[in-house]
């Protein structure tokens, strides 16, 4: 026997409690809405941010597809913190913390509600991630829907993104730019609604989405202001529908296979090293044994393929006017690098869905013809030591060796290491230190404003950057972010010193801090504790129950995480 598509709903709406339904009167639904399937849409609000300015008319088009369908679809809000906006300041430590709040309120708001369904809206950095989080959380029918991105801007004649924003501010800092020409990128680079443009943190997500199969083919790549988003959101109840018939589950698409199939996309299109913790606190989410280790051998063997900004110059626009990513992906399954069996929530393989998908045209810069790859191995690759002994994850699109070695300068303040460049302190060959902005110590902003500074060209690919944070995935040059254990708890990044040597070796996925065992461990006995610096209620609260990076920075009050 089939189970209803109102599976759950009905034990509000026909259940013993017969007084809860008062309220649905009250809200207009008669007799007969009682037996339709209940849809919660998960909308992040936040009109004060590019990336979701749209995000309420999306929700309103979502709720009509639902009606058209025979569903009754409620939108609900979500927290919502802009990644660019929060750059620099204290509301960076907002952004880590936003998606585990954002999977905490779509599980708390479906389940209270007995809703029977789940629609996420992604329309910025941590709000997919989050909604996957809960999806896997509850194993309720539901499916991610990409919010789009934004066009490009336009600078004496040449496409330009956020990255173009941050490397011209960069550039004028140190007398590489005017500052009149960088405003006027700054002024132009961002002409309207949409996430990133770039392969940067929303657009890796959005991708891998489909890749792991929780999205729809060409959801990721149809431009927030292009009709078809409207389209595509008015079908989404039709969709829905389907799965609720099909009683496909979102632990039924989340398999080992499907989360490698992830990662290697992700390393394919040089994507940002958020993708690698958003993907790592899913398995979490989702009871799928997939690690680091796991990501570490996909990315030795998957070859850069796309010159997507910030590696090059492309956009999700131009893959959108090429065929969208449903053209990549059959691409990547035709060359055998993602597995095309998983099951997606079209209800098909991952093959079938993107069946119907152009080829990918040979008069373009894009992707690469799989014989002739961008780069033999990918740009993030996965460094364990006695410096990380849970792993560092690194982005090194403008290093051309994959081995490094360089004096230690340490830093507690992203800021102070953009003065230094500004006063010509950070010479070639150096390694960055930054620390003590990990998950438990202060959220784990993104440090865009450090790894944008390095980016100078005296400096870019010159010198390493390590950190227990993230950096934002316009960032590029020599990046080694998650670093755990974080200083914060006695990981050894704690202990280390100006002029201490450090090597990495990305292909042996090595990374050494050429001390002694006996000198560490005289500093690990002088080193203390440092006091909680956490002004914030919601911070405090994040950092009492956060796990380390290597876990994905989920909540270990509820998951079996070291």
């Amino acid at each position: 026997m089939t189970s209803p598509l109102n599976w759950n709903s009905q034990r509000l709406t026909r259940g013993w409690q017969k007084g809860v339904t008062a309220f649905y009167y009250g809200l207009g639904l008669t007799d007969s809405d009682f037996d339709k399937p209940q849809i919660g849409i998960g909308v992040p609000l936040l009109d004060g941010n590019l990336c979701n300015v749209h995000a309420y008319q999306l929700a309103q088009e979502l709720k009509a597809g639902c009606q058209e369908a025979g569903l009754i679809g409620f939108p609900f809000g979500t927290p919502a913190v802009s990644d660019n906006i929060t750059q620099g300041h204290e509301g960076g430590n907002a952004s880590l913390p936003s998606r585990n709040m954002i999977a905490n309120a779509a599980e708390c708001v479906v389940s209270a509600h007995g809703y029977d369904f789940l629609i996420g809206l992604h329309n910025c950095d941590k709000n997919g991630p989050g909604f996957a989080m809960a999806l896997a959380r509850l194993n309720y029918p539901g499916l991610i829907v990409n919010g789009g991105s934004i066009k490009p801007g336009c600078h004496q004649g040449r496409d330009t993104s956020i990255l173009d924003v941050y490397d011209a501010q960069a550039a004028a800092s140190v007398g590489a730019m005017t500052a009149t020409e960088a405003d006027q990128i700054l002024r132009t680079a961002c002409p309207g609604p949409g996430g990133c443009g770039i392969a940067a943190s929303f657009n890796t997500w959005g991708i891998a989405i489909e890749a792991i199969g929780l999205g729809l083919p060409y959801s990721s790549s149809i431009p927030a202001d292009d009709p078809a988003k409207r389209d595509e959101c008015r079908g989404i109840g039709a969709a829905a529908k389907r799965l609720l018939a099909d009683n496909i589950r979102p632990r039924d698409i989340l398999t080992k296979k499907a989360f490698e199939n992830a990662a290697a996309t992700i390393a394919a299109i040089g994507g940002s090293t958020n993708g690698v913790l958003h993907l790592t606190a899913l398995a979490q989410e989702a009871g799928v044994d997939f690690g680091l280790r796991d990501i570490q051998r996909i990315v030795r063997n998957t070859p850069v393929l796309c010159s997507f900004a910030p590696r090059g110059k492309r956009t999700m626009y131009d893959l959108h006017k090429l065929g969208g990513t449903p053209m990549l992906l059959k691409y990547l399954i035709s060359a055998g690098i993602v597995d095309g069996l998983c099951l997606t929530v079209s209800g098909m393989s991952l093959a079938e869905s993107v069946a119907d998908a152009c080829d990918v045209p040979s008069d373009q810069d894009l992707i690469a013809p799989i014989e002739q790859p961008l780069k033999e191995y990918a740009d993030m690759q996965i460094c364990f030591g006695n410096l990380a002994p849970g792993g560092v994850v690194f982005k090194v699109s403008s290093m051309r060796d994959p081995k490094f070695r360089g004096k230690a300068i340490c830093f507690d303040d992203a800021k102070a290491i953009v003065e230094a460049v500004e006063e010509n302190k950070i010479t070639p060959g150096s390694v960055i230190v930054l620390r003590y902005l990990g998950p438990v110590a202060s959220g784990m902003p993104e440090v865009l404003v450090a790894t944008a500074a390095l980016a100078v060209p005296h400096l870019d690919g010159k010198v390493a950057f390590l950190s227990d944070t993230r950096v934002s995935g316009v960032s590029h040059g020599a990046i080694g972010v998650h670093c755990a254990p974080e200083a914060a708890v006695g990981g050894p990044i704690a202990l280390v010193e100006d002029g201490d040597e450090i090597s990495f070796d990305l292909l042996a996925g090595d990374i050494t801090l050429h001390v002694g065992a006996d000198d560490l461990a005289k500093r690990a006995a002088e080193w203390k504790t440092p006091d909680s610096k956490h002004s914030r209620g919601y911070l405090a609260d994040f950092a009492a129950t956060v796990s380390q990076a290597d876990s994905g920075c989920v909540s270990k009050a509820y998951h079996d995480v070291k």
